[in-house]
């Protein structure tokens, strides 16, 4: 796993502090880009804690929306505080993840300290990680979990590199054909108007197993106007384009 195609995105930090300290371990294990989505202002204090790594300080990227933070990604991980079955171990992830990732970019997402990432914002990380901590104090401030994971980025960083096949879209790109396509499922009467969110949400997780390519996406952007074509015409009594 390539310590340089690794986004670490912090959503929402509550304290300057830990920001800085994140820095810090970030460049102790060699990465070096940070994507921050409303982060505090880091002051002076703050600062000081990111001895050494200011110029990872200075580099982060900030970004409105987690959408926005990991739309260059191939492959999105969001951090988990809960032991879900289907979430991989730090060592699972670095294993999995080039494979999965092709050669593009990969967003390891860690959400605020007491609350975790919003449900809308985990339906854009289709992957999960857990740091199996001890359950008697399984809590991990914010520089101690991102020190765990760039650990791992660190040791796999050594592997031979997994063959490499037709690269997956970008995350930004899959969003939006999943919003495409939630757009021409409400013209066809497909979706609830009332909750579409639900089956968007199994859409994406289709995608994200499928790994579709940036043709592929193109597509399914292609399919989808052709739907909303279709259902307007069929709504406006004309006959569908065959």
């Amino acid at each position: 796993m390539d310590p340089a195609r690794v986004d670490v995105v912090l959503v929402r930090p509550a304290r300057p502090a830990n920001v800085a300290a994140a820095c810090r371990a970030l460049k102790n294990m060699g990465l070096r880009s940070l994507v921050l989505v409303e982060a505090p202002e880091i002051d002076y204090e703050a600062r000081a804690l990111a001895y050494g790594a200011w110029d990872v300080l200075a580099g982060a990227r900030h970004a409105a929306t987690l959408r926005e933070a990991v739309a260059p990604c191939a492959l999105v991980v969001a951090t988990s505080g809960r032991a879900d079955p289907l979430a991989m171990s730090p060592r699972d992830l670095v294993e999995r993840a080039p494979g999965l990732a092709g050669d593009g970019r990969i967003a390891l997402v860690f959400g605020p300290e007491s609350t975790g990432l919003r449900r809308d914002e985990l339906e854009l990380c289709p992957w999960r990680v857990h740091i199996p901590a001890d359950p008697a104090h399984a809590s991990l401030n914010l520089a101690q979990a991102v020190l765990l994971l760039a650990y791992e980025v660190r040791l796999s960083s050594s592997m031979p590199p997994p063959a490499v096949t037709a690269s997956p879209a970008r995350a930004g790109d899959v969003e939006d054909a999943v919003t495409a396509l939630g757009e021409a499922l409400l013209d066809i009467g497909y979706l609830n108007p009332a909750n579409p969110g639900a089956i968007l949400a199994e859409l994406r997780r289709l995608l994200a197993r499928a790994r579709p390519t940036t043709r592929e996406v193109v597509l399914l952007r292609g399919l989808a106007r052709q739907m909303q074509w279709a259902g307007r015409n069929l709504a406006g009594g004309g006959t569908a384009n065959t």
